[in-house]
């Protein structure tokens, strides 16, 4: 447990958006909503995966990594708040203030790692078509996928694990609607440099590092699009990669201003609403975006819905054959 100079914390409040009372019933429908809309749509897009053979493509399945990564980084931050709202308590123990730190911080460093090999994938097949089945190969796609898995929580175990050894003042408000990690850290009255220090070599690795990976595969296929002689094939190509920048930006934007911000830079009240969109938004707008709106999914759902069909037509004849 964290310890202070005279007790021993055994939990954590929530101070969350109690300075705008007016608006937070607002807010608490909204992410209630967007919530119910990620939950939707990415256990939707995980089944469509699973269902149709036509989609068992290196594509679709970081796409479900993804979804599933989504499922469990809202749920992780969101559902707290979301209980603590409707039950009018805002506290959280110790080892839960742990476990969702953790998982918080594991998925989202998932998340910057599996977006840029994502990326990679996008440029391998746009770019070298004929040599995509073989570069990204299923062994290839599952050691990409357990890389990614592995590398976010590992580095989530070790940002984690330096800031719950740290000594508190005693306070144990936190200003935040999750326990999110620099809002935790804000409460210790020790020496903090090592730790931030740390957590800024880890920021570089994860969001720096694989933006640019992004921004380089994505210039070489805005290069390659440019060479496409239909009009209608290139603006379907540049709408596509639009949509997918987008994202990138939307999520890498806001943690970037999260994480590598200068220090002489402090405005709590400003962290909670920019973490809403990276926590909230972005798995909201990912199977939206990623898949939903594309051509195979719409027809990988037409199938589903023609094989479900038939198959409830087929078996009360089959009833009827076998009574008489």
């Amino acid at each position: 447990m964290f310890k202070t100079n005279c007790t021993i914390l055994s939990n954590f409040i929530f101070l969350g958006f109690a300075h705008y009372p007016k608006v937070e019933i607002i807010i608490f429908m909204l992410c209630l909503l967007m919530y119910l809309i990620t939950l939707l749509g990415n256990i939707i897009l995980i089944s469509i995966s699973i269902l149709d053979t036509h989609l068992h493509t290196p594509m679709y399945f970081f796409l479900s990594n993804l979804s599933f990564l989504d499922i469990w980084y809202t749920s992780s931050a969101l559902t707290p708040m979301l209980v603590n709202f409707v039950s009018g308590r805002n506290t959280i123990s110790f080892s839960g203030c742990a476990v969702q730190m953790y998982f918080s911080l594991a998925m989202g460093s998932t998340e910057c790692v599996l977006l840029s090999m994502m990326a990679y994938d996008r440029y391998v097949a746009i770019c070298n078509p004929l040599r995509y089945p073989i570069i990204m190969n299923r062994r290839v796609c599952a050691h990409i996928s357990a890389g990614s898995w592995v590398t976010g929580c590992l580095t989530a175990l070790v940002e984690t694990i330096s800031v719950l050894q740290l000594s508190l003042c005693g306070n144990n408000i936190i200003n935040h609607f999750t326990c999110e990690i620099l809002a935790v850290l804000k409460l210790v009255c020790v020496d903090t440099s090592m730790v931030e220090f740390l957590m800024l070599v880890i920021s570089i690795l994860l969001l720096p590092m694989p933006m640019l990976l992004i921004c380089i595969s994505y210039g070489f296929i805005l290069s390659n699009i440019l060479r496409i002689s239909s009009v209608d094939g290139r603006s379907k190509a540049f709408s596509t990669c639009a949509a997918h920048l987008t994202v990138v930006v939307l999520f890498y934007g806001t943690a970037l201003s999260m994480y590598l911000k200068p220090s002489a830079v402090d405005s709590q009240e400003i962290d909670k609403f920019m973490a809403l969109l990276y926590v909230v938004l972005t798995p909201m707008l990912n199977p939206i975006i990623y898949s939903l709106r594309n051509k195979e999914v719409k027809m990988a759902v037409k199938r589903l819905m023609i094989r479900n069909s038939f198959c409830a037509l087929l078996f009360p004849v089959a009833n009827n054959l076998d009574q008489h």
